[in-house]
């Protein structure tokens, strides 16, 4: 007999697409760097490749998208949302682009984005 009650959202293992969007991120220090605004996956392999987080604005104006390797996330139950092992200081610095102002989400980009962080990129 089926399963009537299929975790739609979320399991103890995966989360849905639309309730990783909006999840806080915060350095180590328990500071909030920002949210997830979107994630890039490859479409050949199904991996996601970019958390793309919004920072700053308000309400969604003026935001700036930070990309980051999705490697760096770590999800922490205890505070419901992703922590990366970087500095505010090291987030503000990196690759970045606002609404309008969007890049190229190709190879180069990749490798620039993951050089940044220290990440390898395997794409």
């Amino acid at each position: 007999m089926a399963d009537t009650n299929i975790a739609t959202d979320e399991t103890d293992r995966l989360i849905a697409s639309n309730k990783v969007e909006g999840t806080a991120v915060y350095n180590r220090n328990g500071d909030k760097l920002g949210s997830v605004y979107n994630f890039m996956v490859d479409k050949r392999s199904g991996r996601a490749e970019y958390a793309v987080m919004s920072f700053g604005g308000f309400l969604g104006i003026g935001d700036e998208y930070h990309p980051l390797p999705w490697d760096q996330l770590t999800y922490d139950t205890d505070k419901g949302g992703y922590v990366v092992n970087l500095t505010k200081e090291q987030f503000e610095g990196g690759p970045s682009y606002r609404a309008g102002q969007e890049p190229t989400f190709d190879r180069a980009y990749g490798q620039e984005v993951y050089g940044y962080y220290g990440s390898s990129y395997n794409y």
